[in-house]
C-alpha cells in the first residue's frame, strides 16, 4: 500500500493508486493529512485474502444489525477509554456512517495517542451498503 506522510500541511486531495489523502480538520496536533480509501479498496483488500482489522464507529445497535466482516465494535463516545482495544499493527481501517468531520476528529484523537497504521474508509458504511458489499449480522 502506498503511504502518506502526514505532517504535510496540504489543502488539497491527493491521489495515489485509489487511496485519497483529506485534508485533516484545522487545530488538530500534526495539521496533516488522513488515509482515506473508498470502500472499493477495502473490498479488494478482503477479495485478496487481506484482513484488514475494520473498526466500526457506529453505535452498538447499529453494529448488530449489519458490519464488514470482521469488524470489531468501538462506538466513537466510547473510543477515549477503549482506543487501546484497536491494534497498533497491521492494517486499521475506520469506519461509519457520521458526517466526514467526525470521522477525521477520530482518526486525529488516534494519531495523537501514537497510532501509525490507520486509515479512514472515505464512504463510510453507507458507501459499503450501496455497493451491496457483504455484511455480517
Amino acid at each position: 500500500m502506498t503511504r502518506v506522510l502526514i505532517g504535510l500541511g496540504l489543502t488539497s486531495v491527493a491521489f495515489w493508486g485509489g487511496l485519497s489523502a483529506l485534508p485533516a480538520s484545522a487545530g488538530h496536533g500534526t495539521g496533516g493529512l488522513v488515509l482515506a480509501i473508498p470502500s472499493e479498496y477495502a473490498k479488494r483488500l478482503l477479495d485478496a485474502g487481506d484482513r484488514p482489522i475494520f473498526v466500526d464507529l457506529r453505535p452498538a445497535e447499529e453494529f448488530k444489525k449489519g458490519r464488514l466482516p470482521g469488524a470489531r465494535s468501538i462506538p466513537q463516545p466510547d473510543l477515549p477509554w477503549r482506543y487501546a482495544e484497536i491494534p497498533r499493527a497491521g492494517r486499521v481501517i475506520l469506519y461509519c456512517a457520521c458526517p466526514s468531520g467526525e470521522i477525521l476528529a477520530t482518526y486525529q484523537f488516534l494519531r495523537d495517542q501514537g497510532y501509525r497504521n490507520i486509515s479512514v474508509m472515505a464512504d463510510g458504511f453507507p458507501g459499503w451498503v450501496k455497493r451491496g458489499y457483504p455484511l455480517e449480522r
